[in-house]
């Protein structure tokens, strides 16, 4: 008795998005969803092969960001919106390289949070 194979086709993508850029110290990840918020596709440094210190480079978040635009753009996704949040080194690298896939980006916003006034400081040290 033989098996049948099944092999599995990805599902075809709505042709705008989203993605979201987070870098951090440590780490860039990126998250690709549709309009509504369903997450499609998600990517970190650390999946991508760097371990260590070399997750936070901006190469690190080049290498990501293309391994991500690569499986979506063959999916049918074309244009996305990116939101970028946090400090880290990756941010600048990982839009240009958006851009360098061939995916049109069309907005780009920074939604880092930031305090407003945060919480009350520590009282005065008395000697």
């Amino acid at each position: 008795m033989a098996k049948k194979q099944v092999v599995k086709q990805k599902a075809k993508l709505p042709v705008e998005g989203r993605v979201y850029v987070t870098a951090t110290f440590n780490n860039t990840i990126v998250t690709v969803t549709d309009n509504t918020g369903s997450v499609i596709r998600t990517g970190s440094a650390g999946t991508a092969g760097f371990k260590g210190t070399r997750k936070s480079t901006p190469f690190a978040a080049t290498t990501t960001v293309q391994n991500v635009a690569q499986d979506i753009k063959t999916r049918g996704m074309e244009k996305v919106d990116v939101f970028v949040k946090g400090i880290g080194m990756g941010r600048d690298a990982a839009v240009r390289a958006l851009r360098a896939a061939g995916i049109e980006v069309t907005s780009i916003a920074d939604i880092s949070p930031i305090p407003h006034n945060g919480c009350r400081p520590r009282k005065r040290r008395r000697v």
